[in-house]
Order: C-alpha cells, then sequence, then structure tokens
C-alpha cells in the first residue's frame, strides 16, 4: 500500500507540474495586462505602464516568469509558500488563505449534503424500480442536472430570499395556499411510500388531512417567528432516530446493536441538559468542534465494545444517534435564539455574501448569521451534485442486485435490509467514491459561476478576478487548490476501494 502511494504521489507530482506550465502560458496569453493603462489619460501613463512591467516582470521570457512563480511555491516544502503577490501589490497567499476557508465550507457541506440525500436517493429508487417514485425521480434529477447554474440561481434569490424575507414579517397562509400545499405533499408521499391504491388513498388524505390542520396551526402559534424543540423534543427525536437506524440494518430484535444505539441516545439527552449553560453563556468554535468529535468517538467507542459479531452495524447505528442527536441539540439553541437573531437581521436570507458586515450578534447569531448566508449557494450546489449521486447509485444498485451472491443471500433467507445494506450497498459504494473524488474538485471550479452570482468571496471570485485582470498569480493559486485536491481525492477514492470492496488489492 506504501508502493502505491508513493507512485501515486510522483504520478500527480508529475501531472500537477505538465499541467501548471499549460495553465500558465494560457493565462498570460488570455488579454493584455497592461489594457487598462494603455487606454488611459493620465499624463503619468507612461510611467505607470513602465511600473508595472517591472512590477509584472512582463519584460522577462514567460519561462523566467513561469521558474520564478515555480520557486517559490516549492518553498512549501519547507513550510514557507510564496504564491507571489497581485498586480496591486496584495499577497496571494493571504487572499488564497481567506478565499479557500470560504469555499471549501460552502463545497464540503454541499457534497455531504448531496452525497447522504444522493445515495438514499438511489437505493430507494433502485428497490423501486420502474415504480411511479422511480419515474418521478428520474424525471427530476436530470431536470436539476440541466438546470443553467445562474438561473436557478436567479430562481432561489427571487423565491427563498426575497419572497421568504417578505412572507416571513407576517407569516400566514391564505385557504388556497394551505390546500394546495396540503396536496402536494400528500400526493409525494403516496408516491414515495408507495403500495396498494387503497393505501396509497389512504396515505394521501392523512396526509393532506394533516398539513391542512398543522399549517394554519403553526402560523396562529407563530412559530415560524419563535420556533421551538425543547429538551423533551430533543430526547424524543433522537431516540427515534436510535430505533430507525437499528431497524433499518438488522431489526430491533437485536439486542447488540439496539442498546449502544439506545445508550447514545440517553447519553445526548442527558448531556444536553447538564451542558445547557455551556451552550447558552461559553459557547464558542472550540467547544463545538469538541462536541462534535464527542458526539463521534463516544459512539463508536460503544458500538465497538458491545456490537459483538455485529461490530459493524452497531458502531454504523450509534455513531448516525449520536450525530444526529449533536445536531437536534444545536437546532434546539438555534431555536431559542431565532428571535433575537430576527431583530437585529429582520430578512434572514441574504443573497449576496458569505456574512452581513458589521453583524453585532453573539456566537448563535453569528451561527444563524453564516448559515444564513450559505444557504443560497450551497442549496444550489446540493442540488446539482444530488442528481449525478443519485443516478449513479441506482444504477450500481441494480447492477449489483443482479449478482449471484445477492440471489444467494436471498436463497437463504437473509432478511432484504440485510441483503440491500450489508451485502449489495457496500460493492455499489465503489463507482460513487470515485465519482465524489473528482466531483469534489469539480464543485471547487463551478464554484466560479455561483460565488459570482451571490457575490462569495471565495476561490471562484480570485480565479475570476485574476483572469479578469490577466494576474496568472492569483489564477496558479487557485489552479493548485483545485488541482491538489483531485488529486488528493483521487488518490483517497482508490485507498476506498480495498476498505469497501476486501478483494480488491492496490
Amino acid at each position: 500500500m506504501l508502493k502505491f502511494i508513493l507512485r501515486r504521489l510522483v504520478q500527480a507530482f508529475g501531472v500537477l507540474l505538465g499541467a501548471s506550465v499549460l495553465v500558465y502560458v494560457l493565462v498570460i496569453n488570455a488579454g493584455d495586462p497592461l489594457e487598462d493603462l494603455r487606454e488611459s489619460n493620465a499624463k503619468n501613463r507612461d510611467y505607470l505602464i513602465q511600473q508595472r512591467t517591472e512590477f509584472m516582470e512582463l519584460d522577462l521570457p514567460w519561462w523566467q516568469r513561469y521558474l520564478s512563480w515555480l520557486g517559490g511555491v516549492s518553498r512549501c516544502l519547507i513550510g514557507q509558500c510564496d504564491f507571489g503577490t497581485t498586480r496591486a501589490g496584495v499577497d496571494v497567499g493571504t487572499l488564497l488563505g481567506l478565499a479557500a476557508a470560504s469555499t471549501l465550507r460552502l463545497v464540503l457541506l454541499a457534497t455531504v449534503l448531496a452525497l447522504i440525500i444522493g445515495i438514499a436517493i438511489g437505493i430507494l429508487t433502485a428497490i423501486r424500480q420502474y415504480s411511479g417514485l422511480d419515474y418521478a425521480v428520474t424525471f427530476g434529477t436530470f431536470l436539476f442536472f440541466s438546470l443553467p447554474v445562474f438561473w436557478a440561481a436567479v430562481l432561489l434569490k427571487e423565491y427563498l430570499a426575497i419572497g421568504f424575507n417578505n412572507w416571513l414579517e407576517e407569516p400566514a397562509f391564505t385557504p388556497l395556499q394551505i390546500g394546495l400545499i396540503a396536496v402536494v405533499l400528500g400526493f409525494l408521499m403516496q408516491v414515495l411510500l408507495a403500495g396498494s391504491g387503497k393505501r396509497r388513498a389512504l396515505t394521501f388524505a392523512a396526509t393532506a388531512v394533516f398539513f391542512a390542520v398543522a399549517l394554519p396551526v403553526l402560523a396562529a402559534l407563530d412559530l415560524f417567528r419563535n420556533p421551538q424543540l425543547g429538551m423533551v423534543g430533543v430526547a424524543v427525536l433522537t431516540f427515534g432516530v436510535a430505533l430507525s437506524v437499528t431497524a433499518m440494518t438488522v431489526g430491533l430484535r437485536n439486542r447488540q446493536v439496539l442498546t449502544p444505539a439506545l445508550i447514545t441516545a440517553a447519553v445526548v439527552s442527558i448531556m444536553q441538559v447538564v451542558l445547557y449553560n455551556v451552550f447558552v453563556y461559553y459557547m464558542n468554535w472550540g467547544v463545538l468542534v469538541l462536541g462534535a468529535v464527542l458526539a463521534v468517538a463516544l459512539p463508536w467507542l460503544l458500538g465497538r465494545f458491545m456490537g459483538k459479531r455485529y461490530r459493524t452495524q452497531a458502531i454504523l447505528a450509534a455513531t448516525v444517534t449520536g450525530v444526529v442527536g449533536a445536531g437536534l441539540t444545536v437546532l434546539d439553541h438555534l431555536f431559542r435564539v431565532w428571535p433575537g437573531f430576527l431583530d437585529l437581521k429582520p430578512r434572514p436570507v441574504s443573497t449576496i455574501g458569505s456574512q452581513t458586515p458589521n453583524f453585532g450578534g453573539g456566537f448563535w447569531e453569528t451561527f444563524l448569521d453564516y448559515g444564513t448566508q450559505m444557504l443560497l449557494p450551497t442549496l444550489l450546489l446540493t442540488v446539482i451534485s444530488l442528481a449525478s449521486y443519485s443516478r449513479y447509485t441506482r444504477t450500481s444498485m441494480l447492477e449489483v442486485n443482479r449478482q449471484d451472491y445477492i440471489r444467494t443471500a436471498r436463497a437463504k433467507g437473509a432478511p432484504e435490509r440485510t441483503v440491500i445494506f450489508r451485502h449489495a450497498l457496500r460493492n455499489a459504494l465503489i463507482p460513487i467514491a470515485t465519482i465524489a473524488a473528482f466531483d469534489f474538485a469539480a464543485l471547487i471550479g463551478g464554484a466560479v459561476i455561483t460565488e459570482r452570482v451571490f457575490g462569495w468571496k471565495g476561490m471562484g471570485d480570485l480565479f475570476a478576478d485574476g483572469l479578469d485582470h490577466v494576474d496568472p498569480a492569483p489564477v496558479m493559486a487557485f489552479f493548485l487548490i483545485t488541482g491538489g485536491v483531485a488529486v488528493l481525492f483521487n488518490l483517497i477514492a482508490d485507498i476506498s476501494y480495498a476498505y469497501l470492496d476486501p478483494r480488491i488489492r492496490v
């Protein structure tokens, strides 16, 4: 394995080196970096041109300028990176740090959400092949995949930002809106749950009646401006997740998996009470990160030592319960500060920028500000990636389901959930690992358009500004990050093959 990794790293270095030469040549020949000065009417125009020429070393051959840039970048090997400066004299390394943090925060969340939702939809449509749900999801995925990014972004701004902010000032539903929402959700629910015609009709009617009653009640109680979950709500939902995950993996009769999941739910319920004052008065990013680590580490240990021969399933059930429970605890505190947040920011969903300038709230208000600023671009990138993941998962699951070992498992009487989640899904994830590796780097590159539309100061903005000004340093910094991420994640995907399928030996 070590020899394989070293060989791949050497190959990756050669690829990045050759690609960097090509990108550098294309950038410096993409326009005239002195165009704005040549068209200037300033009296000292010739002096300004001479200054920029010397500063950007435009009087040197391209290969000398490239070697100068490569020499600065190669100092990263000793921890002294020099990415150069922009033509305005700003250090690119500083700009890169801010831009990379902004873009990675956006892209990483979009990738995780797209993977989780896309794989779940792909599994469901593969199980129910050629059903109404399958056709509906197929239509939806092709629609989302073909959406122009800039057009979809404008729609999100209009309806999920401007329209929602206007509605939130005085949340209310007209009878027509209640009827339409109830009918649409009822239709979607009966498609999702399927069954006989009678069962579909009952599902549709129950769902429609529920939302027809719930929506005006929620508006009357002003829960859209004053949402509430509470400690009891968090506890009930966390225990529900523990039971649901266990039921989907091995069944509720398996105590070796059910017990660590329920213990995890109990720990989450107790910790949210014990640490309530910490969340309210002493919360910061360090505490939040520590809580996230503990939400994974403690359930993992419980599943490992209590799962016995069902160790893998126990770890999965306990970890999912811990992560979801921790997320619900955070959501509960966000609900508590939402009314105060609306006082600071009456129109919460913004259409531009990665954060509100001069925002004066506390930790939770700042957390909400970051979240609402990320909502639209994250949703856009998630929807676009979601289409690919769901289709590839469906195709891979259908192919795996035709294999002999799947038929053998069913013939031996293995429960269907065991066949799907324990035998089929693991092998079906192999092509998804490859797609996810390239999609993450592609999202960083595709964020150029998204960040332009939403005014997000990230990697895309850094690349676009450098290209507009024919300034190679910012563009090459963008190339290094995206190229390096593509190579790294492709290597991780190759290594993950051996974990997903032990028959594979790299």
